[in-house]
């Protein structure tokens, strides 16, 4: 199983920057960036602010997806 996100489509629909919501949530540019295109997953801690941040549900923002049997 994978864990994907909608991060990237929810901060582009609401016109914010990468750099803004990093600092926002007192992460990197680079670990934001690494979240946005799944090749990180983020702690529940961090996982539970982004979702906070947004002011959406956390299913909403994270799927997971079941593997291809």
């Amino acid at each position: 199983m994978a864990v994907k996100n909608n991060i990237r489509k929810i901060r582009k629909q609401r016109g914010i920057k990468q750099l803004t919501i990093a600092e926002e949530l007192q992460v990197t540019r680079q670990t934001f960036t690494a979240i946005e295109n799944n090749k990180y997953n983020p702690s529940l801690e961090l996982a539970l602010k982004i979702a906070k941040y947004f002011n959406l549900d956390f299913n909403e923002i994270f799927i997971l997806e079941e593997d291809e049997k």
